[in-house]
Parts: structure tokens; sequence; C-alpha cells
């Protein structure tokens, strides 16, 4: 059974740091190697925003403009993780975050919020408050 599982989500101080994780089970490494994974948010009252993105198929990965230069999305198919490094954390970057895997292998449907994605997590809630 396919399952993907966020991680590392907390309170944050504004300007601080935070890593979140997402693991992915039930795919072996190979088939993982070729879905796109992607991070999303959504904070309260908000539409869902595709945040980043990383394509092993065709090399792409992916920043909504919105955390460009702050973020940086990783991936260990070995390990079946996939990362976000989030740095210069403000307040309105508080929301839960998610991660989900395209079959697609492509970034495309992350870039546009995610709909038809084939795998999701449950989130995990990042808060930037001081």
């Amino acid at each position: 059974q396919v399952q993907l599982v966020e991680s590392g989500g907390r309170l944050v101080q504004p300007g601080g740091s935070l890593r979140v994780s997402c693991s992915a089970s039930g795919f072996s490494w190979d088939i993982l190697d070729y879905h796109a994974i992607g991070w999303f948010r959504q904070a309260p009252g908000k539409e869902r925003e595709g945040v980043s993105c990383i394509s092993t198929s065709d090399g792409t990965i992916y920043y909504a403009d919105s955390v460009k230069g702050r973020f940086t999305i990783s991936r260990d198919n070995a390990k079946k993780m996939v990362y976000l490094e989030m740095s210069s954390l403000k307040p309105e970057d508080t929301a839960v975050y998610y991660c989900a895997a395209d079959a697609w292998g492509t970034c495309q449907r992350s870039a546009r919020g995610g709909v038809g994605m084939d795998y999701w997590g449950k989130g995990t809630l990042v808060t930037v408050s001081s």
C-alpha cells in the first residue's frame, strides 16, 4: 500500500529555518524514481498552493515565486525520502504542508496546484510566529 507521511512541522520564529520531510512507503525504489514529488501548502481560508516539486525523470525542480531563494527541495530515492528545507521563514508561510506523488513524472501538476496528483500525505503543520 502506497503511503506518504510528512513530518517535521512545528512552531518557528520569523526568520528561522525548518526542514520538513516526506517519507514514501509502498513504492519500490525504482518505481518511486519515476514519480515527481511535490510539496504543497494550504493556509486557513486560502487555496492550496504548489510550493515546490522535484522530478528525476526530466530533471525539473520547480519553486513557486513566493518561496524562490528561500526553500530548497531534495530527494533521496534510496531512503524513499523527499525534503523541503525552508529558511527566512515568514508568518505568511504558516500552513499545513503536504507532499504528493505524480506518476506522470513531471512537475506540471505541482505547478498548477496539484490537481490530479496520484498520492497524498496527510500534512504537517508549520507555524511561523513570534
